[in-house]
C-alpha cells in the first residue's frame, strides 16, 4: 500500500489514494469491531443496488485497521455546490432523489435504528428527564425498516467523471425511520451555519417524500441530542441546546 497521498484527514481517520483504490486507515482506538461493521455496511449498500464504492479489502497494519475501496474519481457535491451556488436548488433536488432512492432500499441484517438512538442519547449528557422523554418518543415513532445512511450529507456524495453519483461513508447506516435520517441531514446543514440550504433542504424532503415536516420535526431533538454524543465544543453545544429547546417546546 502506498500512504503517501493524503486526500482526507479526520479527528478519527486519515483517508489516502494508492491508484484506483481509496484507503482509510482508523486511529488506534478503533476496534475491529467498529471498521468490520463500517465495511459491512458499505457491502451491504453497494449489493442493495446502490452506487456505492466496492470494498476491496479490511486490513491491519501497525495496530490500525484499514478499509481498502475502489477509487472514485471526481467532485464531492459539496465542493460543486460551493463552486457554482447558482446551481444551488439543482444540486439539492439530486441530493434528495439519492436519499430517497437509499430510503427505498432495505437491508434486513443492520442495525436497527431506535437501539443506536437510544444508546446514544444515554451518552449524549441531557439531564435525566430529557432523555426519558427523548426514549418514550422514540418508542412512540412508527417502526420502519428502511436504508438509512445516518450522515448523509453533500461531502458524502461524490459525482464520478461519468456524472454517476456515489454515496460514500456508510459507517452509520441502520435500518429504520426515513424522517430520522431527514433530521440528521438538516441538522448537518445546520452545523455549517446554512440555515436557508437547511430549510430549503427540509422543504424538497418533505414534498419529494409526501411527509409532513412536522413529522419530521419530531425528530429533531432526537438526532440532536444523538448527535451530540460524538461531537465537540461548539457543535456539541449547539446540539444540545437545540434538542433542550425542542423538548421544551413539546411540553
Amino acid at each position: 500500500m502506498n500512504f503517501d497521498r493524503v486526500i482526507a484527514v479526520r479527528n478519527t481517520k486519515t483517508i489516502y489514494r494508492d491508484g484506483d483504490r481509496c484507503i482509510k486507515v482508523f486511529n488506534h482506538d478503533y476496534t475491529s469491531a467498529d471498521v468490520l461493521n463500517e465495511a459491512f455496511n458499505q457491502a451491504m449498500a453497494s449489493e442493495s443496488g446502490l452506487s456505492v464504492p466496492r470494498v476491496k479489502d479490511v486490513s491491519e497494519n501497525d495496530g490500525k485497521w484499514a478499509i481498502t475501496s475502489e477509487y472514485i474519481i471526481g467532485k464531492s457535491l459539496s465542493q460543486l455546490m460551493d463552486e457554482f451556488p447558482d446551481k444551488t436548488d439543482e444540486y439539492l433536488n439530486l441530493f434528495v432523489d439519492l436519499q430517497l432512492k437509499v430510503h427505498s432500499k432495505s437491508c434486513p441484517t443492520l442495525k436497527r435504528l431506535r437501539d443506536q438512538m437510544n444508546r446514544k442519547i444515554k451518552n449524549s449528557g441531557l439531564n435525566a428527564t430529557d432523555r426519558f422523554a427523548l426514549h418514550t418518543r422514540i418508542d412512540s415513532m412508527p417502526k420502519h425498516n428502511k436504508l438509512l445512511h445516518g450522515d448523509f450529507n453533500p461531502s458524502n456524495i461524490i459525482i464520478s467523471q461519468s456524472g454517476t453519483p456515489y454515496i460514500i461513508d456508510w459507517s452509520h447506516a441502520v435500518q429504520g425511520n426515513a424522517s430520522s435520517d431527514a433530521a440528521i441531514t438538516y441538522l448537518t446543514f445546520m452545523l455549517g451555519r446554512d440555515s436557508y440550504t437547511a430549510n430549503r433542504y427540509i422543504e424538497m424532503f418533505c414534498e419529494k417524500s409526501g411527509t409532513e415536516p412536522d413529522y419530521v420535526k419530531k425528530w429533531f431533538p432526537i438526532a440532536a441530542a444523538a448527535m451530540s454524543a460524538k461531537r465537540c465544543g461548539d457543535e456539541r453545544k449547539f446540539l444540545l441546546e437545540f434538542a433542550e429547546k425542542s423538548i421544551n417546546e413539546k411540553r
